[in-house]
């Protein structure tokens, strides 16, 4: 997941197509709040995430994975550092999704220091944890990527490829949801209907 409800910024071009409304978001939880096969993510670290997300969360006893952009935090519609802080008192796991949208494929060796080093630190020191997971920004992702990401002691990676994924895997493969799911979309997400070479049209991967 991404922003949830009426943004509290300006999107960026096509971000609004990864926003859904409180009662779609409610309708996500309540399908899956006796799933244990189901794992909750949220990208961005938008101010939705604390507002409208963490006490539904709360309130149904689930917990989720948070993946704020470390060089947003603070700014207009982002979480800032108390509201980081606030998520992982109330039990949420937290991990970085980099400094800024970036694509990790293109980065140079200082950019990269940054968004897969610097970016992640400053999130642990701020909740008090080491940070060590990663969602991928774009879900972008090639050999040089992973090889970065093992050197910089990632324990667990998300993409955004779509599909099931196995519970241990360093690998994570996610389903992204977007503006327009419907029951029927829900549905065959929850019993894998949807696959990962149709969201493989959606995201593009190399692996050069």
């Amino acid at each position: 997941m991404h922003g949830i409800g009426r943004p509290a910024r300006q999107l960026e071009p096509g971000e609004n197509e990864r926003w859904v409304t409180v009662e779609q978001f409610e309708r996500i939880l309540d399908a899956v709040q006796d799933r244990d096969d189901v794992h909750l993510t949220f990208d961005d670290g938008n101010e939705s995430d604390v507002e409208i997300a963490l006490p539904r969360l709360v309130e149904r006893g689930l917990t989720a994975e948070f993946f704020p952009l470390a060089g947003r935090l603070g700014q207009r519609g982002y979480l800032d550092r108390d509201a980081l802080r606030e998520l992982a008192r109330a039990g949420m796991e937290i991990g970085s999704h980099g400094w800024e949208p970036r694509d990790w494929r293109r980065l140079d060796d200082r950019h990269a220091r940054r968004e897969l080093t610097e970016a992640p630190k400053l999130l642990g020191d701020l909740c008090g944890k080491p940070v060590r997971r990663y969602s991928l920004p774009f879900g972008a992702y090639d050999r040089r990527v992973l090889a970065r990401l093992k050197q910089a002691g990632a324990t667990r990676v998300y993409t955004s490829d779509g599909g099931e994924t196995s519970r241990d895997g360093w690998l994570q493969a996610r389903t992204e949801l977007r503006h327009d799911l419907d029951d029927a979309w829900l549905d065959g997400v929850l019993s894998g209907g949807l696959r990962k070479g149709w969201w493989g049209r959606l995201f593009r991967r190399s692996d050069g």
